[in-house]
Parts: structure tokens; sequence; C-alpha cells
């Protein structure tokens, strides 16, 4: 294909991947629904009514509007501006800059498609199966406005670093001198990556983030006074997880998780100060958790963070179990999320019984978490991106694991509803609504929600909360596109009845 027609697939492809979730967020937080025909949806949005018409189901595509009589197509910058201007007069305000990042997020797909294909033409697509995954996502969020939005910095600057351009690449080592450390937890596994000269600690580092944040004064002076200094860069590679700034360092088998001055979805993704306080006494919280529970699911403990008080954010690094120890021998974790958007691979495209691998994944995924909240107070942020699924030789299901302890929450820290509601999000919305409409367009014969309602209703004698489930008439949808444009704090959750596919899923068996 020559760059012609190569950087016109490139720029098509990349209209349709971005407005697919703003269609998403779009159509659930303020259209209704009104009449259709065949495989149209149409919308009517406020608010005057102007009605839109889309195609497709959970990833909607062709955009159009009626004007003046007719249907008229529009492509992904005319679709941003549509939505501003619903959303300006919906809510009353302005944002400039979640517009701004809408159109960034559709560039940096294009950057990542075009380089995806470079790595193609060099046959350098990773081979194995597990990193496949994490760096699969060019989608990534399905109901986010820009969910590929990179700071609004040039590609050239982070396109090193992304995972669904299949980055790989050195950590810098600073050494940050003893009177300046700051740390809690084991970090023996930070130690053991390279050698802090006496009197210093090593503190690794996220290149791109020392790029973001090497002129600020209080760094610069550091490096200036002998506080910090540079220890060169690791020989060994690691490659960026779907989460972008957590990275798993193979040669040591360890996540590291950095700060990231820069908004991804909904936060500006630093380790923020409060978070780090109480990161010991969660994570003890959920191992203990974890440790009490039957069966084979398994939890990627955050061990310690270490920074400097000087930079204490900007540097903070985290240190997370790796899979050694947690993985079931011949297995193969794959992350949820690229479950549910597909990559190369994925054992959900040949399962021979879906019916059955998908009983199988429930029964690996849905049962730690309820047991961990009746059982433990223990509310885990199961969303896609948060869980492992490993698979044995045949591609079945046969452990869940479970990481971050930063979107954790414990009772009565959070109080008992508010608990289940996010619990209720991120399991069941976010995570196994996205798996079983996968499972659906892959194999149309499946009902996989009444497996969803098998499932659950084993648990309702612990849980007396997922009785309740079982016949709610909704289930809450977060709305992520409101929340960005009223500025609200990224940890604010609000969300949207939608309508429950558990209610008429068929009949309830334990």
């Amino acid at each position: 294909m020559d760059s012609m027609h190569t950087g016109h697939y490139v720029g098509a492809s990349a209209d349709a991947y971005a407005a697919a979730p703003l269609l998403n967020c779009l159509l659930r937080e303020v259209g209704t629904p009104a009449p259709g025909h065949g495989g149209e949806r149409v919308f009517r949005l406020p608010p005057d009514g102007l009605l839109l018409r889309v195609r497709g189901g959970r990833r909607p595509a062709r955009p159009e509007v009626y004007d003046a009589g007719a249907w008229h197509r529009i492509g992904h910058s005319e679709l941003v501006k549509l939505t501003a201007d619903v959303l300006r007069r919906h809510t009353g305000l302005p944002n400039s800059e979640l517009t701004a990042e809408m159109l960034d997020s559709r560039d940096a797909v294009a950057a990542v498609l075009a380089e995806r294909q470079a790595v193609r033409d060099r046959r350098a697509v990773p081979a194995d199966l597990y990193r496949r995954s994490e760096q699969s996502l060019i989608t990534g969020h399905p109901f986010h406005p820009a969910p590929k939005a990179r700071g609004g910095g040039p590609a050239a600057a982070w396109l090193p670093y992304a995972p669904e351009a299949y980055a790989r690449f050195s950590l810098v080592l600073l050494g940050v001198r003893q009177d300046a450390v700051r740390e809690e937890g084991d970090l023996r596994a930070l130690d053991a990556l390279g050698e802090a000269p006496p009197g210093y600690r090593l503190l690794p580092a996220h290149p791109w983030q020392l790029d973001l944040v090497g002129a600020v004064p209080e760094i610069r002076d550091a490096f200036a006074d002998g506080r910090l200094v540079r220890l060169g860069t690791t020989a060994f590679r690691a490659w960026p997880t779907a989460a972008v700034r957590t990275l798993y360092v193979p040669s040591a088998d360890l996540f590291v998780k950095f700060s990231l001055d820069v908004r991804i979805t909904n936060d500006i993704r630093r380790l923020w100060r409060h978070d780090l306080r109480r990161l010991r006494r969660t994570d003890e919280a959920v191992t203990a958790g974890f440790a009490a529970l039957p069966g084979r699911a398994a939890w990627l403990g955050d061990r310690g963070y270490r920074t400097a008080d000087f930079a204490f954010e900007e540097l903070a690094v985290l240190a997370r179990d790796g899979l050694g120890g947690h993985l079931v021998p011949g297995a193969t974790p794959l992350l949820a999320a690229a479950l549910a958007e597909g990559f190369e691979g994925s054992p959900l495209d040949t399962a021979p019984d879906p019916d059955a691998w998908w009983a199988a994944y429930l029964r690996e995924v849905v049962p730690p978490v309820l047991e961990l909240f009746a059982r433990h107070g223990v509310v885990l942020e199961a969303h896609l991106q948060n869980c492992l699924v490993a698979v044995d030789a045949a591609g079945m299901p046969v452990q869940a694991l479970f990481r971050d302890a930063e979107g954790v929450k414990t009772l009565p820290e959070t109080e008992r509803a508010a608990g289940w509601e996010r619990l209720v999000y991120t399991l069941v919305v976010n995570h196994l609504a996205e798996l079983a409409a996968a499972l659906r367009e892959r194999h149309p014969a499946t009902d996989p929600w009444a497996a969803v309602r098998r499932e659950l209703a084993r648990h309702t004698a612990l849980v007396p909360e997922a009785a309740d489930l079982l016949d709610a008439p909704a289930l809450p949808g977060k709305t992520n596109l409101l929340l960005r444009w009223t500025g609200a704090d990224g940890a604010a959750a609000r969300y949207r009845p939608l309508p429950n596919p558990l209610r008429h899923a068929g009949a309830t068996t334990v």
C-alpha cells in the first residue's frame, strides 16, 4: 500500500476508532432513543431534539444528523463540534479543554495506527501473548469521550512509551540522597534494579515523566546541589501495560508504577500523596482477604513506594508483585480489556464451546469480588484494565488475577451502599457487560446474561445485595462525558441508570 493510500486508511480508521467511544458517551448520557429502522439507532439530543443516527451496536459508527429533511453524514471533527455544542447548551458550561482532548485522542489513535503498521512491516509484533494483550487497546475505554488523549503534546514525545505502539524501553536510574528519601514498604525489588552510590538510594524513573517534570524548580535544584544524581539507564528493558504508566520488567518479574503528569481519561496520572499514604493499609487488607479466599484468585500486591521529599508525587515509584508465585503453573495471563476489545490470538475468538468458556470465566472472576466485599469489607475496582484472566493451553479460563490498590475502597472507609454501587459498576457494567457483548458478537447463539444471572444467584445468601441486583430495574452507568465536561473531580463518580439485562435473562438456578 503506497503512502497516500496508507495515510487515507489510517485517517479513516482513526476517525472510526475515536468516534465510537465518544458516541457511546453522548448517547448514553444525554441522548433519548427515538424510533429507528433495521440496524439503525436514532437518538434525540438536548436541548432542542436534534436527531442523531448511528449504525452498529456497542461500537456505534457512521453518525448522521437530520437537517432540512435529510440525513447528513458527519466526520469525527464535526461530531466533536456537535458534542461540544450540545453539552454547552445542555449544561450551561463551556469546556474548550475537553474539546481539545477529544481531537487529541483521535490524533493519538492515528499515530498509534501508523506505528503499529510500521511494526508489522518489520514483523516485530510481540510474540508473547500476555504482552500482546496488554498492548492491544486501540479503542481503550469504550465509554470515555477521549480515551487515548496524551496531553496534547507531539506524538514524538509520547509514542516511544505508548503500549498501543508495542513500546519497550529502558528505565532511567536516579540516585536520591539518603536524607531526602521518603519510602514505605518492602522495596528490595527496586534496589535490585541497579546500584546506587554510597549515601544514596536507587530511584527508577519513567523517561517520559522525567522529560515532563525535569524543569520543575525543586527537581532542577536537587540535581544542582547533589540531592539527586543521574546513574544512567538500565541494561534491561521494560514494557508498558495498558495503564501506560505501569511497566512490566520481565527480567525481574516486577511491575513498577510511576507518576505521569498527563491527563489520561479522567485524571492527571500522578501517584498522589494521599493515595500513597494509605497504600500499605489498603494493600494489607486486600492481601489478607485474598489469603482467606477459597479457589485460585490472586492479588498482585503493591509492595511499597519510594520517592524524594522535594518532589514527593512527581518522582514517586510504586513496586508491585510480578506474576511469579501467583500464576497457576502453565497458564497464560491475558488482560480482560483485551478480551473485550479483541486482539490477535484471543481465545474468545476460537472457543469451541463459548457457553462453557463463559461459565468458566464467570466462575473465576465473580466469586472473589463478592467474597471480599461480604467477608472482608473490600471493594475491588474490578474493571477491565485491573483484571487479568489466565487461560490454560486450550484457552479456557482457570484463574483471575486482580491489581491496583489505588482504586480499592474498604468498609467503613466508604459507606456500604456506595461501595456496592461502585462494585456493580466496575464488575458488572464496565467488565461483564463488555465481555458479554463481545461474546455475543463472536458467538450469536450464546445467552451470556443468563450465565451471569446464574453465577450471581449462587452468592445471594452471602451477599443480600446480589439478590436485589438480579431483578433491579437499572444498573449504574458512569457518566464520564458529563464528569469531564463539568470539571468534576476524577474520583467523584456519578451514575446514570441503565436498563438491567439481568432481569430478563432467564430463570435463576443455583
